[in-house]
């Protein structure tokens, strides 16, 4: 099939698209659940905090290595064979008995989560490329998407479900719709055509994230100065993809425990969060392109502070809700126009680097929240999310006068 045909890459599209509602379905019926195996398993807030470690060492290990694997073997064939690795383990969490069992099976889930991941987004940038205009927000959208149906049917289920058979007939549905769209997006694959293309790649997406242009993808050449700003950029990443992390698994419990909902009505959290990052996300290129990235940055991460303190504090579930919805508006566009201004510097190597720096805040933001919540509480925990998003706003501001310094630098508004 030739790749280049507008309707193979409109087909292109929808299968990756596929893999991201996927992704966010399959790990939002694991959210959902964590209460439950919290009881099941016996644990502790910091226990719990522990075995959620697996997930983000899991996911760290093979961030590192799915890259050249991607290389080698093809980013496509790499999508196919996580999304089986990622179906088949969220299964096992909801069979074990004890803490150190819970956290062996949440490593395993981890590694398909994160190899996932980085595989989907390598094909998603090529995908970009190839179609020439701003689309990667697309992608985040259909994540949070599946993110958001995922809670609500997952909520629903917790009702008159086990987590067994719940997780069971999830990862049995991931297995089904992997084979169909692993068949179809393994046969339209193309051979991989070198570092350089991925070079060309990853630049077309963080013009994407940043919505600065629609031109052709190409190299871009770092500018002296530019790698102070790119950490830069990736510790903005790595301070809101940290209450990301956090709450994707700590809100249903936090509605549980503390405001005494039932399983269903604990899924109200995640599920707004997830539905505000969906309309961020869809916003997300009109946001860019009208405020620019410097505003967006600095307002969502005050927005996602004031947010999280209300939800963190409220006595009621209503405001929590509100204060849940806050979050999501107001994170949605930092961590892609963070990554997406460390492309724009630095090319694809910049997008590594402020990637790597930010993922790590959405693999330790569980686990130190249940340290915290054992040492205080967990509104107090996850108090931290909003401080982490006030520093992500002050670092915008930081950066933006930075980049003004830079000899050929042009600062966005």
């Amino acid at each position: 099939m030739d790749r280049s045909a507008p309707g193979a890459l409109r087909h292109l599209r929808f299968l990756v698209t596929a893999f991201f509602v996927l992704d966010g379905f399959v790990f939002a019926n694991w959210v959902v659940r964590v209460p439950d195996i919290k009881t099941q398993v016996g644990a502790s807030a910091s226990s719990l905090g522990l075995a959620l470690l697996g997930v983000s060492a899991g996911a760290v290990v093979t961030m590192i290595v799915t890259g050249r694997l991607c290389r080698r073997f093809g980013s496509e064939q790499m999508s196919v064979a996580m999304s089986v690795l990622l179906s088949a383990t969220i299964m096992l969490p909801a069979l074990t008995r004890s803490v150190v069992v819970l956290t062996a099976s949440l490593f395993a889930f981890g590694v398909g989560f994160g190899g996932l991941n980085v595989a989907m987004n390598s094909v998603a940038v090529d995908v970009t490329a190839r179609i020439a205009r701003p689309i990667m927000p697309s992608f985040h959208a259909a994540y949070s998407f599946g993110g958001l149906t995922g809670a609500v049917l997952g909520g629903v289920v917790a009702e008159w479900l086990s987590p067994a058979w719940h997780l069971t007939i999830v990862g049995t549905l991931g297995l089904a719709v992997t084979g169909r769209i692993g068949i179809s997006l393994l046969r339209d694959a193309a051979p991989r055509v070198g570092p350089a293309a991925e070079d060309a790649a990853g630049a077309a997406g963080a013009t994407d994230a940043t919505d600065a242009t629609d031109a052709a993808a190409a190299p871009v050449r770092p500018r002296r100065g530019t790698r102070s700003l790119v950490l830069l950029f990736g510790v903005i990443a790595m301070c809101t993809a940290y209450g990301e992390g956090a709450l994707a698994d700590w809100a249903a419990l936090h509605l549980r425990s503390d405001l005494h909902t039932s399983a269903g009505l604990a899924a109200a959290g995640y599920a707004s969060f997830s539905l505000a990052m969906l309309a961020g996300w869809l916003s997300g290129t009109w946001t860019l392109a009208r405020l620019g990235r410097t505003r967006v940055l600095a307002a969502g991460g005050l927005t996602a502070a004031g947010g999280m303190l209300l939800a963190a504090l409220a006595p009621v579930l209503a405001l929590a809700v509100i204060g849940f919805v806050l979050v999501g508006l107001g994170l949605a566009n930092v961590f892609p126009a963070a990554i997406g201004e460390a492309g724009a510097l630095a090319g694809s190597q910049g997008v590594a680097v402020a990637s790597t720096i930010g993922y790590t805040g959405f693999l330790a933001g569980p686990p130190i929240i249940g340290f915290l919540a054992d040492s205080f509480s967990l509104p107090i925990a996850l108090t931290t999310i909003a401080g982490f998003a006030g520093a992500a706003a002050a670092i915008a501001l930081v950066a933006r006068q930075a980049e003004a310094r830079l000899p050929t630098a042009t600062a966005s508004p």
